[in-house]
């Protein structure tokens, strides 16, 4: 089989049929499950093709959908996978195909991804014969943020649900992207090892005892506990973790008091940090614990803390050379491009290849002429969408690869 037998043969519509797709999702953008205009999208089309199709993917939500391709000769079975959902951004583009949906908008390029990933489905769907094995084409919802399971009341993400509802049964290797406005249309980089850090989030709540202002010995003042622990975290990540170290912590929301001459009996923080190392991010996590509950009983309070612990994005060397040596013939060779530090940003994708080997690569969107772009989750981000025909193409010969 010759390195692009089914990229070479690609229908001469597929490019402006990619577009259109991109733009059909980008005008009606829907936020972590809440995604039943685009599944529905997204499931016509797999049907159409005469794809095996599971919707309703997901032990906590079902709203996942999974394509399956069976090529004619046996094998093994490969994942390739797309995120969904949009962001509760308002969008500052006029486009025809701008967001319809007031505060919500396509911000970090998932309009994208699942029009790629739906061009490698209709272009290998066609080419069965070509095929020895098995590709899950999975499409999630839920990657920007997780909600609370109504069965067990954890934080789960797209990713986990569709994982604890066994979508990585028989998989050998997985494989996604993301568009990325740093890198130049034309080009694709690929970590080694490390892609991606831990995104972890958490909520203090602190409960105090509010009264007033003239006397307040006789209260636990909410808003003095959460200003502590904002100071004190930061303190602790910038002394209490090796300084060479990358890791960052910051605060998002703080909510507090009712009028401006009570003592407030309550106060609430949220933040996230991120780390590279598992050990880091457990010391941050007990961190956050201590010193929660050292301020709160210091000041006669209490505190209840919530967090929810990401995970570390790791590349497996194996399927990181099939990566490469797809990205070769689509990109050219030195376009390819062997990315040393991996970024601060977090992503669910990490779920994937902790329990099997995968890679995670980032595709250029900037177009070649700018020398800089909006970034991700901006209200003007936006694409090259020349680069959604190289998505397409690679992740067909990604697939092409891991089966061989």
């Amino acid at each position: 089989m010759s390195e692009l037998a089914v990229a070479l043969s690609l229908p001469d519509t597929l490019e402006s049929d990619l577009i259109r797709i991109r733009r059909e999702l980008h005008a009606y953008p829907e936020v972590l499950f809440d995604v039943d205009h685009t599944t529905a999208l997204i499931i016509g089309l797999l049907r159409k093709w005469g794809l095996e199709v599971q919707s309703g993917v997901g032990k906590h939500f079902g709203q996942g959908v999974v394509g399956i391709l069976h090529g004619t000769e046996a094998g093994e079975t490969i994942l390739l996978r797309a995120d969904i959902d949009a962001l509760p951004v308002q969008e500052e583009h006029d486009y025809a195909y701008a967001s319809r949906r007031e505060g919500y908008m396509h911000a970090c390029g998932h309009d994208a991804h699942t029009a790629m990933l739906l061009g490698a489905a209709k272009v290998l769907s066609r080419h069965r014969e070509q095929i020895r094995g098995t590709i899950k084409f999975v499409f999630q919802p839920a990657e920007e943020g997780a909600l609370r399971s109504p069965l067990d009341d954890r934080w789960i993400s797209g990713g986990r649900d569709m994982i604890e509802d066994g979508i990585l049964q028989g998989v050998s290797q997985s494989f996604a992207m993301h568009v990325w406005p740093d890198l130049p249309v034309g080009t694709i980089g690929i970590h080694k090892e490390t892609a991606m850090a831990a995104s972890c989030h958490f909520a203090v709540h602190f409960q105090g005892t509010s009264g007033h202002h003239s006397a307040p010995h006789l209260s636990s003042d909410a808003i003095i506990m959460a200003a502590r622990f904002v100071n004190d975290m930061q303190i602790f990540m910038t002394t209490g973790i090796n300084p060479a170290e990358a890791k960052v912590l910051s605060f998002g929301t703080l909510h507090a008091g009712t009028v401006k001459n009570v003592i407030a009996g309550e106060s609430e923080v949220t933040g996230t940090f991120r780390a590279f190392r598992t050990e880091t991010v457990e010391r941050i996590t007990k961190a956050i614990v201590d010193y929660a509950h050292s301020i709160a009983c210091l000041h006669g309070g209490k505190a209840t803390i919530t967090q929810r612990t990401g995970t570390v994005l790791n590349n497996e060397a194996s399927a990181v050379y099939k990566a490469k040596q797809a990205a070769q013939p689509i990109f050219g060779t030195e376009n390819v491009l062997e990315l040393e530090q991996p970024f601060l940003a977090g992503e669910d994708f990490a779920l994937y290849t902790q329990h099997r080997p995968g890679v995670f690569a980032f595709i250029g969107c900037r177009p070649q002429e700018a020398t800089s772009a909006y970034p991700l989750h901006h209200p003007k981000f936006d694409i090259d969408e020349s680069v959604l025909l190289l998505g397409a193409k690679m992740h067909i010969q990604f697939a092409l690869n891991a089966l061989a």
